[in-house]
């Protein structure tokens, strides 16, 4: 999704797979995928919302391969596990040369400094992935997302590139190309611009700390279930008390965990001894 090809030094002459469109302006966001299947991206992000957004600069998301930056002829991104076992872990080297070559960087060393942008690792044991971590990664640059594989990630990989792990939620899917769509959506669609109603994210499910209200459109009997009449009032006050009381309800019915994070106001208060 925009920009031009950007081919690793070590790593043979094929280029990083794109995610296609026209390069971006100064100010996008850059999102750099690290997979061993980059095909799986060819289509996510060439519709909808994020493709207008690439087309008018706003997101710069780029897909690489990681075997382009194995050196041995099979381009080998994956070996045993020290100890015995069942299944391959993704080796150290390609990573790390794929992480440094994207960012421009010295190989990084024990005692040296960290990568200067995200570098997310997409992993089961990582930490839940929400709208606090999505509005995070938004307000950065750039960042890169390590999609993990087979039985995961040498733990150096965990220890000394990464500077975060999330999970999309408690179970296991067949590797993290999935989970970084995902991430890469929910954090492109928060940078100013994507979206484009002003303030419409701030509206979203979680951005902050209920979920949304109901929605409703015509027609306004549909066989015989009608829209609540406040919606057809005309009273713009009437309508507001009337979202954020359903807004409250259900998050307290659905999401009870989320009042600990954010304590009712004086109002939901109210409303939550009436549920």
């Amino acid at each position: 999704m925009g920009g031009e090809y950007m081919e690793p030094s070590e790593a043979g002459n094929d280029p990083p797979a794109q995610v296609g469109g026209p390069a971006p302006g100064s100010d996008a966001l850059r999102i750099d995928i690290v997979t061993l299947f980059p095909a799986m991206f060819a289509g996510p992000f060439e519709h909808s919302m994020i493709a207008r957004a690439a087309a008018a600069g706003l997101v710069d998301i780029r897909v690489h391969d990681l075997r382009l930056w194995a050196t041995d002829r099979h381009r080998t991104a994956d070996d045993y596990a020290f100890g015995g076992g069942g299944g391959m872990v993704l080796k150290p080297e390609p990573l790390f040369r794929a992480v440094e070559d994207l960012l421009g960087i010295e190989p990084l060393r024990p005692e040296g400094p960290p990568p200067p942008c995200p570098v997310v690792l997409m992993t089961p044991q990582g930490h839940r992935f929400d709208h606090a971590r999505a509005r995070s990664l938004a307000a950065a640059d750039r960042f890169v997302l390590l999609c993990g594989h087979y039985e995961g990630f040498d733990e150096r990989v965990r220890l000394h590139l990464a500077t975060l792990e999330v999970s999309i939620g408690d179970f296991v899917v067949t590797g993290g190309e999935l989970p970084a769509m995902l991430v890469a959506d929910a954090v492109a669609r928060l940078r100013p611009g994507v979206v484009g109603l002003a303030g419409g994210v701030e509206s979203d499910s979680h951005a902050a700390g209920r979920l949304e209200h109901p929605h409703y459109t015509r027609p306004a009997d549909f066989r015989g279930w009608t829209v609540p009449s406040v919606l057809t009032s005309g009273d713009h006050g009437a309508v507001a008390v009337w979202r954020k009381r359903t807004a409250f309800q259900r998050t307290a019915e659905r999401r009870p965990d989320m009042l600990a994070a954010v304590p009712p106001d004086r109002d939901e208060a109210r409303w939550l001894g009436e549920l």
